[in-house]
């Protein structure tokens, strides 16, 4: 079996795996308290899913997942939603105090005492794999948390697990749509912090939204966010 780990940095991170993971449990009919009542087999290592879930003797399925923010109110979302039976507690780390959209506080301060933290949590999963794949890694760039944060914990699973792929969902800001002024900065601070990482790092985006008449320079075209997908192997 060739597993996958998930990794969800900061609010846009988090509400974007709280998504995913809905959506993985219904293509694979995976009740919110992690069962899965077509699978009446416990252990069965074959089936693909569990690539991106894990199965308890009791025949629950726990995403390989850890979700991180430096404040709880987000977290907080997951702990009290639809699918709070599906995760482990250990997998939902949060801080007190969160980045306040600051690059630096996310990377060299209040982040730096957590990231300790998850990465003990993400060994704990990687020594239940047989034969780990790699890192998903989910984040915005905008915030100090996904930006900062973010990088170091690449920085610092770049040591750790040198030879495993890391495929990244990264939301980039948009002057379009921007909630705050430092957003270019932070993105710029923690892309430089990938492109130091010495590794293969590759970008491909999203295609710009466009209005029914094909022009996404019109005044009526929607806000674009921007995904980058890149890959770290």
């Amino acid at each position: 079996m060739r597993e996958c780990i998930s990794i969800h940095i900061g609010q846009a991170g988090i509400q974007v795996g709280n998504a995913c993971w809905e959506l993985y449990c219904l293509e694979h009919g995976i009740q919110p308290d992690g069962q899965m009542p077509s699978d009446k087999t416990v252990g069965g290592g074959d089936d693909a899913f569990n690539t991106f879930f894990s199965e308890t003797g009791a025949g629950k399925h726990v995403p390989r997942a850890v979700f991180v923010d430096l404040e709880p109110t987000v977290i907080d979302e997951v702990r009290t939603g639809t699918y709070r039976q599906l995760f482990h507690p250990e997998q939902l780390i949060s801080g007190k105090e969160d980045a306040a959209n600051n690059f630096a506080r996310g990377h060299y301060t209040i982040g730096k005492e957590i990231v300790d933290l998850c990465l003990d949590r993400i060994r704990k999963l990687a020594d239940n794999c047989t034969g780990l794949q790699g890192f998903l890694v989910f984040n915005a760039v905008g915030g100090g948390t996904g930006s900062g944060l973010g990088s170091l914990l690449l920085e610092r699973l770049s040591v750790d697990y040198g030879k495993k792929s890391k495929l990244g969902f990264t939301v980039y800001p948009s002057p379009q749509v921007s909630t705050s002024v430092v957003e270019p900065y932070n993105s710029v601070l923690s892309t430089h912090s990938f492109l130091s990482i010495p590794t293969w790092l590759s970008f491909s985006t999203t295609k710009p939204s466009t209005t029914s008449a094909g022009d996404p320079s019109t005044s009526n075209a929607p806000p674009t966010i921007t995904l980058i997908v890149w890959c770290l192997r």
